[in-house]
């Protein structure tokens, strides 16, 4: 596939036709057993390249209201106002990630990173580094297999991410999930990683 192609279009016609492999149908367990440790519900979040959101559905119902949802694609917003219709409609923001600037506490990234052009990849941490409140995270979980031209999703390895985010990031966890669903078991990494003022 040409990376090129991975725009709006793109992505609105995945959603219309239902071509939406990566999506699990419920929070990710890595992501909801974070959630779980954090008693904190005035933070901000961000999820983007967020998709149909559970994590944004979870979170919402779990009392966390300061959620900010972006996506380039409209139809996956749609989908989660309906599921959860007093979610606030300016918090669903369709648009570009790297046209975004506000400020947040955490930032989850969930199936978004690996659905970007590889070449975006030290953009991708640079953003994310903006985007953040001092002492902000980034956390998630990133794909755990070789990085390929066949995509989306990307693959990457360990080392690979060590160093596309050393920059900008400390590196507080980046390890095996051990809490995956089964067809991701050793295939993905949970990262915590907290801003680097630079």
């Amino acid at each position: 596939m040409k990376t090129d192609k991975l725009n709006k279009d793109f992505w609105e016609n995945n959603y219309t036709n239902n071509k939406i492999g990566w999506d699990i149908g419920t929070v990710s367990p890595p992501i909801e057993n974070y959630f779980n440790q954090i008693t904190d519900k005035k933070i901000s979040i961000l999820i983007p390249g967020a998709g149909n959101s559970y994590e944004a559905e979870f979170l919402f119902n779990k009392g966390f209201k300061n959620i900010t949802v972006l996506d380039i694609a409209k139809q996956p917003l749609q989908n989660l106002q309906k599921r959860i219709p007093l979610f606030p409609a300016n918090q669903l923001i369709q648009g570009n990630f790297f046209n975004h600037h506000k400020k947040y506490d955490i930032i989850i990234e969930q199936t978004f990173f690996c659905a970007l052009n590889p070449e975006l990849r030290l953009n991708y941490a640079k953003k994310m580094n903006d985007l953040l409140n001092d002492k902000g995270k980034l956390i998630g979980v990133l794909f755990n297999f070789p990085l390929t031209e066949v995509g989306p999703p990307f693959g990457g390895s360990l080392m690979e991410y060590k160093k596309t985010f050393s920059k900008y990031f400390y590196t507080k966890t980046l390890e095996i999930c051990f809490n995956s669903i089964k067809p991701r078991q050793e295939r993905e990494l949970f990262i915590i990683f907290e801003k680097k003022n630079v």
